[in-house]
């Protein structure tokens, strides 16, 4: 029988009001009694009402918020025992925001060690705080941990070694048995910045992985993208683990400069990387639990055997190529985004650009700037935020240097992000956007004057909601909404209804001259790939990846209070799917290659709320 513990009283009138870090060594407390004696129902009645406790691993060996006190009791029903969680403390003092205490924290479970981030409100009624949002996270493996610091490998041999080789001598004989005479635990199939992030943390872990990749060199993703591509998030958000980007970094990355920098760590982090590699094939055989994967190696045939197969192409999918009707017919050049190669071939031509969100604006602006007659197809609204203000409101209190120089760490940041429960994120946005939208007035104005449709998502709630949700439909002004406003970039609105041999016709009527047609029409849903390489059977298994649930534009419900089928397990055994920016591919890939480090050396993963499928596609 368990003993329910009384919450902590209300502090006397006469006594000075709490600190936060007096308010929140309180509550961990009686949370760390209540977690030792097993008593759910003392837990539970710590948490506020709506209160929402996000997992990542620790807890559920799986990416899980629960919600409310109903779920945070199922949850524990099932995991506190095999999880044994103590020690919960402060990692450095709390704060205090408008009454809300905040702190970072750490604690220490059966199998590993973790971090993580806790508010706390005090309830109206009686005083007595309560949790609002906690965040758990799993950071290492106890007796697995990564080598680094004090347990850092020494690289060089004092005194007497029995295997007499150079560190260059013993990486190549690693290289030439991987894959060959050892087959790796994990296959990492793509090797931008995902695949990469991913396969520094497993290299370190000890994890035997490849990363494959068709292109000839790491980083070959973002050199063969059109030649103006920079990057539209700032450095401090994009840094990969281990090697920060350096101070002189330019806060936007030319693509070019963000090529060379994935095939330098790529190198220096000594990731098994093979490139000009392309599976074919891949088939998981049950019984043995194991994948048979085809490749095709620099031209020679290879099959693979590994435990874990990882996609870790973007976190979208194939190119939308539309086929209008007059395909066929068209004269001229025709091509996705994705393979643009920019304005020079292009000169004295007309160009259409299927399209308004991020890809057509670059490439448009691009364009015009070449004295390129250019022209854009808005078929629906846009959110456009302009980066200035996106960096300084949306962004500032935590990848800035400001935020740098008053103390915010890469990993203090991504925790506090992570932080916010997906189901209430939406409304710390709104409140930001409409600062951008008062700021902004006159750019939007102009905008709206010019024809323009604009959006700032179903709920007014901004781009990093339509980035979740969805993963299209906005665009971060670096100047090409000017070019739109002042007509040097053409606009015209509606779908396509046919081509002819040399024009664009649209469901008004209008028709537009074309040579070329630039379709920047976005990307499907990642399993795609899964169903090209593994059978539609298998990607309908694992359901749609992306998205929330949230039951707005491009996202239908249920509600799934996570990424489907992102960074953690899915219903098809042995196959992950990893992506997204380079800030979701360095934070996510720690707790993806935790669970595939768990599983090689086989510790017990019993999976809390495997993803349910609602989506095919």
């Amino acid at each position: 029988m368990t003993q329910t513990l009384e919450p902590q009283q209300v502090h006397s009138q006469t006594r000075p009001p709490a600190t936060a870090q007096q308010r929140v060594e309180g509550w961990l407390a009686d949370f760390n009694a209540a977690l030792a004696a097993r008593d759910v129902d003392a837990v539970v009645a710590m948490f506020a009402i709506d209160s929402y406790w996000r997992d990542l691993v620790a807890f559920t060996w799986n990416l899980t918020t629960v919600e409310g006190r109903e779920q945070i009791a199922d949850m524990l029903g099932e995991r506190l025992d095999d999880t044994d969680p103590a020690g919960f403390t402060t990692s450095e003092p709390a704060t205090d925001d408008d009454g809300v205490a905040s702190a970072f924290i750490r604690f220490e479970t059966a199998t590993g060690r973790g971090e993580g981030h806790l508010r706390l409100r005090r309830d109206a009624d009686t005083g007595v705080d309560q949790g609002w949002t906690l965040l758990t996270t799993l950071q290492e493996l106890k007796g697995h941990e990564e080598p680094a610091g004090h347990t850092r490998v020494r690289g060089a041999v004092h005194g007497s070694d029995p295997d007499p080789r150079s560190w260059a001598e013993r990486r190549e004989a690693e290289e030439a048995e991987l894959g060959r005479t050892v087959d790796p635990y994990v296959l990492v199939i793509g090797g931008g910045q995902g695949g990469i992030a991913l396969g520094a943390r497993l290299r370190q872990l000890g994890v035997p992985a490849i990363v494959v990749d068709k292109h000839e060199r790491p980083g070959d993703q973002w050199r063969n993208r059109y030649k103006t591509l920079c990057l539209h998030d700032p450095v401090w958000y994009d840094h990969l683990p281990y090697l920060p980007f350096p101070a002189n970094w330019p806060v936007f990355a030319p693509k070019d400069k963000i090529g060379d920098w994935l095939e330098f760590y790529t190198k220096v982090m000594e990731v098994p990387y093979w490139s000009k590699t392309e599976c074919t094939s891949a088939t998981y055989d049950e019984d043995a639990g194991r994948w048979t994967v085809e490749l095709i190696r620099d031209g020679e045939a290879m099959t693979l055997h590994p435990t874990q197969v990882v996609l870790a192409t973007g976190m979208s999918g194939k190119a939308n190529v539309p086929q209008f009707p007059g395909h066929d017919l068209f004269a001229g050049d025709q091509h996705h985004s994705s393979r643009h190669p920019g304005p020079d071939g292009f000169i004295g031509k007309k160009v259409v650009v299927i399209g308004a969100n991020n890809s057509a604006h670059d490439i448009c602006k691009a364009l015009v700037e070449n004295g390129i007659d250019t022209t854009m197809v808005q078929r629906s609204s846009t959110h456009i935020v302009r980066s200035d203000s996106l960096m300084e409101i949306g962004l500032g209190a935590l990848y800035s240097e400001q935020a740098v120089e008053s103390g915010m760490s890469t990993k203090k940041a991504d925790l506090t992000f992570a932080s916010l429960p997906y189901r209430i994120m939406h409304q710390f946005q709104i409140p930001l956007y409409d600062q951008i939208r008062e700021r902004d007035k006159d750019f939007y104005d102009r905008l709206e004057r010019a024809g323009f449709l604009l959006d700032f998502g179903d709920d007014d709630s901004g781009l990093f909601m339509k980035y979740l949700r969805r993963g299209s439909g906005y665009y971060i002004d670096v100047g090409a909404c000017d070019l739109v406003a002042d007509g040097t970039i053409k606009l015209a609105h509606g779908g396509v209804d046919h081509l002819t041999e040399d024009s664009v016709v649209l469901a008004d009527g209008t028709e537009l001259a074309a040579d070329v047609i630039v379709y920047a029409t976005g990307y499907g849903s990642m399993n795609g790939w899964a169903a090209d390489l593994m059978g539609r059977d298998v990607a309908d298994r694992v359901g749609k990846v992306w998205g929330l649930g949230s039951e707005t534009t491009k996202d239908p419900g249920p509600w799934g209070g996570e990424q489907r089928n992102m960074w953690k397990p899915t219903q098809q055994p042995g196959l992950w799917f990893h992506g997204g920016n380079l800030h979701q591919s360095r934070h996510y890939s720690l707790y993806l290659a935790l669970q595939l480090k768990a599983r090689f050396e086989g510790i017990d993963t019993p999976v809390y709320r495997l993803q349910e499928v609602h989506h095919l596609s």
